[in-house]
């Protein structure tokens, strides 16, 4: 009973470090796109932590609630767009307001996925669920910067998403026989009425009359909460139909690059050795033969490694030059070996990798032909 005990803590051990590594290799690329784009988007630290927030929630939760490898990829995509929405919307609306933020985001992170194909939309009832798990996903994620506000704000908005995606998720025939559930109807009219008398009373603090506030969430609440996710769902649910081929490109190359990896590493650490070789050449013959260089009388081994990598690439380095007939040797020699290391065993490299690169093509027409 005991060892039975021990093997089931064992094995749920394991799949919390899974799920855990799998959470990792997701947030990083995500951190690592979102949170430059949100700083070039706007200089307000709270924008950026709701746009890193709404992005790691919605890709960290949508691969684990999906396979391994197609979980991981979809999360990283999704969550990227999400991200970049979010700063996007965050930087161009002043004050965070969560109206014209959070139906937009539900609507495109329901839309993508719908796209995709990782979750596919057949009716109301999928529509609902699909909804509330992205409204909960993207409601977690703004917690960090709009609070419990920004969480409820996003099951709000639950109904009238789960409406429009359901809508327009199916198609003409299915849109034509299929009513929308009562309950999904009357959700959706109570929030829209909800919005109205919210934005009605906010207009009325800020000075309008009760005709101008009644006018203006009119006009408002149906853009912000029905047209613009409208719009929203369907276009990212279009891009999202049209990149699903294109992307599963990628998935192909990943064999490839299995293959490819270890001899390209070899190859980049022998190309970043001759850099390193010929940066201590450069700094030692500048400390013997002071004016070998110009503009290197304070050069440290960072400013040589500098130079040396930009003189295998055959280009200039600002501040430092070869003056003198050893240092033009001594650039040359490096020119000669790096371009001679990038030639020859580069090609070496890809004739001996090229048997195993015609095996997975083979198997690629192999599995399409099925």
């Amino acid at each position: 009973m005991l060892q039975i005990a021990r093997q089931r803590v064992g094995a749920s051990a394991g799949k919390l470090l899974g799920a855990a590594w799998r959470a990792l290799q997701v947030a990083v690329p995500l951190v690592v796109v979102v949170v430059p784009f949100a700083y070039a988007v706007t200089a307000v630290h709270n924008d950026v932590l709701l746009a890193a927030g709404c992005g790691l929630a919605v890709g960290v939760g949508l691969s684990l609630r999906m396979r391994e490898r197609i979980g991981r990829s979809a999360g990283i995509l999704v969550g990227a767009v999400a991200g970049v929405a979010a700063a996007l919307l965050a930087g161009l609306v002043p004050g965070n307001g969560v109206m014209w933020i959070v139906p937009p985001l539900v609507a495109l992170a329901v839309g993508l996925v719908d796209g995709l194909g990782t979750s596919r939309l057949r009716g109301y009832r999928d529509a609902a669920v699909e909804t509330l798990a992205m409204s909960t996903l993207i409601g977690a994620g703004l917690l960090p910067a709009l609070g419990v506000g920004g969480l409820l704000s996003c099951l709000l908005v639950t109904p009238p998403t789960a409406l429009i995606a359901g809508a327009f998720a199916a198609g003409r025939a299915e849109r034509d026989s299929a009513r929308p559930p009562l309950l999904l109807a009357l959700g959706s009219l109570g929030v829209l009425a909800y919005a109205v008398d919210g934005v009605m009373h906010e207009g009325l603090r800020g000075g309008l009359l009760r005709s101008e506030a009644l006018v203006h969430a009119a006009v408002a609440v149906p853009a912000a909460m029905v047209a613009v996710p409208i719009g929203a769902f369907r276009a990212a649910r279009a891009a999202a139909a049209w990149a699903q081929p294109r992307l599963q490109v990628y998935g192909q190359l990943a064999e490839y690059l299995r293959v490819m990896w270890i001899p390209i590493g070899g190859f980049a650490i022998g190309y970043l050795a001759i850099i390193v070789v010929f940066a201590g050449f450069a700094g030692m013959l500048a400390r013997f033969r002071p004016g070998a260089f110009a503009g290197a009388e304070n050069a440290g081994i960072g400013e040589w490694i500098a130079f040396t990598f930009f003189r295998a690439l055959a280009q200039n380095y600002p501040g430092i030059a070869p003056v003198s007939a050893a240092a033009w040797l001594l650039v040359g020699v490096q020119a000669i070996l790096a371009v001679g290391w990038a030639l020859v065993v580069f090609a070496a490299v890809m004739s001996s990798i090229q048997p195993r690169l015609e095996r997975i093509a083979r198997q690629a027409l192999q599995s399409a032909g099925k």
